[in-house]
């Protein structure tokens, strides 16, 4: 089976009622691909769009890609078929939609248990990212990020969480500042990696660069898209600069330079290096290693 890549800077959902935009979209530059068998599928094509996943995956399986298999509500109708498929379709990972409580977590992730252990795959392997989609979402944040250990991801979901709580979404995002806050700490709480919401204007690039860059400057592992044109944008701010390289380099070099001299304080550029300014930098180069740029 094709490894996962480490990097989870942009999510691409991919309905699974289109075959073609299924294939195509192995050939974007997207680090996840999110094989859709919620929103974007009618109920009437629910069974052909989750046989359509499974093949696509065990049998076509794009290369390089951190696979997910975005399954129906935890108590929709679907969601026992759904759940047998997509495990025995082996992605990386199971994305649950509307996550509210840390209970929701625990009973699907003892069914996906029990479908490895019948399928003879190793129990524990198939992680899950849980969709934080309302206030209640929000509120239980960190205890559903710890409820499993397959857990490794929250992504937060706009659209649904600002209609939980009655207001307005807009560009601007003031609406869910404190969403994604909460569940940005929650993840750093509780070691799991943040993933932003969907900037859901596939024609402004420019708004989705603003949003992008106050996802990233608040801390964000990624962000989820909905449109190939929005995969590169994502990229280029969740991938750092050549400039961005060569100072943490040079903080580095720095701090190893003051521990040779038994220094206590640590300058550079006439600024004091503390150590979330090394944590900073050492992050620096394993997301510029993650995406294959020699440091």
């Amino acid at each position: 089976m094709e490894r996962k890549t480490a990097l989870k800077r942009t999510s691409l959902y991919v309905s699974g009622t289109n075959p073609v935009n299924m294939i195509q979209a192995g050939f974007y530059n997207e680090d996840c691909m999110v094989f859709d068998l919620e929103d974007s599928v009618p109920a009437t094509e629910k069974d052909a769009a989750r046989l359509l996943v499974y093949h696509m995956i065990r049998d076509h399986r794009p290369a390089g890609k951190y696979i997910l298999i975005r399954v129906n509500g935890i108590y929709s109708e679907w969601i026992d078929e759904d759940l047998e498929a997509a495990v025995r379709a082996r992605p990386d990972a199971i994305r649950i939609p509307k996550v509210e409580y840390p209970e929701e977590v625990t009973m699907i992730a003892q069914k996906i248990s029990r479908i490895e252990e019948e399928a003879g795959i190793e129990v524990g392997s198939t992680e899950l990212w849980c969709n934080i989609e309302s206030y209640m979402g929000v509120f239980n944040a960190y205890e559903i990020a710890t409820a499993s250990d397959r857990v490794v991801a929250l992504a937060l979901g706009a659209e649904d969480f600002t209609a939980s709580m009655r207001s307005q979404r807009t560009k601007e995002g003031a609406e869910i500042f404190y969403a994604r806050n909460a569940v940005l700490m929650a993840c750093r709480k509780a070691g799991v990696e943040a993933v932003d919401a969907v900037f859901s204007d596939i024609n402004d690039l420019e708004g989705l660069k603003r949003d992008t860059a106050l996802t990233k400057n608040l801390g964000f592992d990624g962000k989820t898209v909905v449109h190939p044109r929005q995969i590169d944008v994502v990229n280029s701010f969740f991938t750092p600069s050549a400039k961005e390289i060569r100072y943490a380099k040079r903080v580095l070099e720095a701090v190893e330079e003051g521990k040779r001299q038994s220094k206590g304080a640590v300058t550079l550029d006439g600024s004091m290096i503390d150590k979330p300014m090394e944590l900073r930098a050492l992050t620096t180069l394993a997301q510029a290693r993650a995406a294959g740029i020699p440091v």
